[in-house]
């Protein structure tokens, strides 16, 4: 559709010397939509986003499958045989639906393994184009299942996203065996749609919830003074902008909000606002991957934002490539409707509950998300709607004598102060981040933690896989235990002088000493490792 009354359409209807003022509205509708003849086109952007997708498919899945042995394995931290065992016991035969995972036909390693090389390989598929459709249906069901097993180490928002984006996308792929350069489908058109509708959800739901949480912080502008030094896994960037003077962080926190909450709305608006947003919203992700460890969230997020660029974004060798080719055969519009309709109904109460309008949700709303949840793919968004100010860590200890303590090194979250932070995206530590979130509160509401100390006492190849630096090789500790530290960057002259990038203090026990059978428990807290 045309929104332009200059062009072909004016002089067929003979108004080609038509007054100023029709001139002037020419120009005023040229600016947003441009002076294409007929309404945007997003065949290149969604052929472009397919092979994205797969490739971030490809990055969770080949993650996950290095740690899958340590975290649910038979040896692992939380065994997902044992999960299963108990939601049998609670939920009986709505355990199906409750833990939504193919493991319910095998939870061996072995079957474990096998999701995760299958997931890798279609991924590999989706990315050079064969059966995009039935591929991404699969890749959704796969993943889906190693969520709901691998709780709670796959429990974050951009496992949500990646599920919410996958099935999506599986009704915006094509319906043939190869995913060829072609325009869409008007089905497959509208799931293109609900796409950038997601990423709008995205966006207004990160900057909301931190204004709607009441946090001091962000409402000030000082959030950012705190957050590169307290984010879950810092990189080494991060140590130099958190430096910055105070005026760049209150600024650099004004933009965001900007970015977050005003700019999404341009999604909404013609081709050309659409670019805007574009440019703006992949620039704040591309500062968010430089300063921090957020696996493939940010790569996730910017695969979203190439849906919008329509097709006169691109090289006019592109253009004329998929302007030479048939429409791709996809969804029938009878099928996608009707998902579009559930879609947009769910997802539009949780943006209204996000906002803070829970009482003007019908309680049938409410029931309705709680019978889906379990699908873990139509979601409410929203990160760090309260910054941490401090940072508390831990740090597990070993001991022979109950005396000398030395430290388990993880490879990724912080431990010896003179080690530099590091980049891991896109790679996801799961143990590691779970290891921030714990750190936040007690041990008695982190279950796993006790498990994994035991595991580590036990000697267990699986678990100590999971970290960089094992302090026993030879046999395990006769007692263990887990310090929180409070940990802050060094000052440029700590750096300098003793070439540390952190400083450190210890708290407190986070978890009571745990000794080998027949072992003495030591009385007090002795002397934290240096």
């Amino acid at each position: 559709m045309s929104f332009s009354c200059g062009g072909s359409a004016c002089a067929s209807a003979g108004l080609e010397a038509g007054p100023t003022s029709l001139r002037g509205c020419s120009s005023l509708t040229r600016t947003p939509w441009g002076a294409a003849p007929d309404g945007p086109r997003y065949g290149i952007a969604a052929w472009l986003f397919a092979r994205a997708l797969g490739g971030i498919y490809l990055i969770a899945f080949v993650s996950l499958w290095l740690q899958i042995d340590g975290l649910i394995g038979s040896d692992g931290i939380s065994p997902i045989a044992r999960l299963l065992e108990r939601a049998g016991e609670v939920f009986g035969i709505e355990r199906y639906w409750v833990v939504p995972t193919l493991c319910w036909i095998d939870a061996g390693d072995g079957f474990l393994h096998a999701l995760c090389g299958g997931g890798t390989a279609l991924a590999v598929l989706v990315v050079l184009g064969i059966a995009p459709a039935p591929g991404l249906a699969l890749l959704w069901v796969i993943y889906l299942s190693l969520c709901a097993a691998c709780q709670p180490f796959l429990d974050f928002q951009w496992d949500a996203l990646l599920l919410e984006t996958g099935l999506l996308a599986i009704f915006a792929a094509p319906l043939t065996w190869r995913h060829r350069p072609a325009p869409l489908a008007r089905g497959n058109g509208i799931a293109v749609a609900l796409e950038r509708w997601l990423l709008f959800r995205l966006m207004v739901s990160s900057g909301i919830v931190k204004l709607a949480g009441g946090d001091p912080t962000w409402r000030d502008l000082t959030a950012l003074r705190y957050h590169y030094e307290t984010q879950p896994i810092p990189t080494w960037t991060s140590w130099y902008v958190h430096h910055l003077p105070p005026w760049f962080h209150g600024a650099s926190a004004a933009i965001m909000f900007v970015i977050e909450i005003a700019v999404p709305f341009l999604i909404l608006a013609p081709r050309r606002l659409r670019w805007v947003a574009f440019f703006l919203l992949s620039g704040l992700q591309a500062m968010i991957l430089a300063t921090g460890n957020y696996g493939f969230f940010n790569l996730l997020t910017l695969a979203l934002c190439l849906l919008l660029l329509d097709d006169a974004a691109w090289p006019a060798r592109w253009r004329q490539r998929f302007a030479e080719a048939a429409p791709a055969r996809g969804w029938p519009r009878w099928v996608v409707v009707p998902v579009a309709v559930v879609v947009i109904a769910v997802t539009s109460g949780l943006l209204v509950r996000t906002v803070g309008g829970r009482r003007h949700l019908p309680v049938a709303f409410d029931r309705v998300q709680r019978l889906i949840s379990p699908l873990r793919s139509l979601n409410g968004y929203g990160l760090f709607a309260v910054m941490t100010t401090e940072r508390p860590e831990i740090v597990i200890e070993g001991s022979d004598d109950g005396r000398t303590w030395l430290p388990y090194e993880f490879e990724h979250k912080p431990g010896d102060p003179a080690r530099r932070p590091r980049f891991t995206t896109p790679h996801m530590p799961r143990l590691d981040w779970q290891m921030w979130f714990a750190a936040l509160g007690r041990h008695e509401d982190h279950p796993w933690f006790s498990r994994l100390l035991i595991r580590l006492m036990s000697g267990s190849d699986a678990v100590i896989s999971l970290l960089e630096e094992n302090p026993f090789p030879d046999r395990p500790p006769r007692y263990i235990r887990a310090v929180v530290y409070d940990y802050r960057f060094s000052t440029p002259g700590e750096r300098r002088a003793g070439r540390v990038w952190w400083e450190r203090e210890p708290l407190r026990l986070y978890h009571p000493v745990l000794a080998r059978p027949g072992s003495p428990v030591p009385s007090a807290m002795p002397r934290p490792a240096e």
